[in-house]
């Protein structure tokens, strides 16, 4: 098992880049890595082949977190990080510090989301998508990656990427991977280290209510989001942001065919957000 090549710099990333010329993938992440982004990595390896190259980012980004949020105790954890990442056979980790992404601070340009980034996710953190763009792009023409491997938990956030790099014409190609899963259902996130043994306990709700949904699916609309409503209304303590029913871009109210069910809910202090593919009878 060799280490990867880590990076700290720009300079050192463009160092270590000018001797791959091979196909090459890129899976972006803020650390605190667990066994769903090592599956993007996995993806990425099966992608590029043993000849191409697999790239880790971990960086806490400090732009998608909004005020009050957890941008403070988010867990950092990097030895871990690359351990896992050499486990896994990445090549090069780029690790910035948070002077080297934004050395003139705050940037004063940023990518809108468009009207997109204001729904769903968008509404609870109207500055979150501005964020995520912005350092994706950043990201992007800084590895310059022929693949870029993005997680469907995160569907919203994958949906505008995708956007993103066709509206703005980059010569990427965007490759979304299934959500990874506890044996519970729960979605594998960084964040669920958060949650304490009850909370967890009542953080399955999600995806149960997902499952019921799905179940629900050949009586259409109005029947899946009842079905799903109706167990997260069995907790409670659960806080719902917001349970929706879309068509797979997103950009409406899904009425029948593929379509996706989102949730979004907050268990003490620690928000968790979840959703699964449908298809709806009409």
């Amino acid at each position: 098992m060799s280490e990867p090549v880590v990076a700290r710099t720009r300079t050192e990333l463009a160092t270590v880049l000018a001797d791959v010329d091979s196909e090459s993938a890129v899976v972006m992440t803020m650390g605190a890595l667990h066994d769903g982004h090592l599956e993007l990595v996995r993806a990425a390896r099966r992608i590029v082949g043993d000849e191409g190259r697999v790239l880790v980012t971990i960086f806490v980004n400090p732009l998608q977190f909004g005020p009050g949020e957890d941008f403070g105790r988010y867990p950092r954890t990097f030895d871990a990080d690359l351990a896992a990442c050499a486990a896994e056979g990445v090549d090069i980790v780029f690790a910035p510090p948070r002077d080297e992404m934004y050395p003139d601070g705050e940037p004063s340009v940023t990518i809108s989301p468009g009207h997109l980034g204001q729904e769903l996710e968008g509404a609870v953190r109207p500055t979150h998508f501005a964020g995520v763009l912005t350092v994706v792009a950043k990201l992007l023409n800084l590895t310059a990656p022929t693949y870029a491997v993005f997680g469907e938990k995160d569907y919203q956030q994958l949906t505008l990427i995708r956007r993103m790099v066709t509206d703005l014409d980059m010569p990427y190609r965007i490759v979304g991977v299934p959500t990874v899963r506890e044996a519970d259902g729960l979605a594998l996130s960084s964040r669920n280290r958060y949650l304490s043994a009850d909370e967890r306990s009542i953080a399955r709700a999600l995806s149960a209510a997902l499952t019921e949904g799905v179940r629900a699916a050949d009586q259409g609309r109005s029947a899946v989001l009842a079905a799903a409503q109706s167990v997260l209304d069995a907790h409670p303590d659960l806080e719902i942001d917001y349970l929706a029913l879309r068509t797979p871009d997103l950009t409406a109210e899904a009425i029948e065919g593929d379509a996706r069910l989102l949730v979004a809910a907050r268990i003490g202090s620690t928000r968790l957000i979840d959703n699964v593919g449908v298809t709806l009878s009409v």
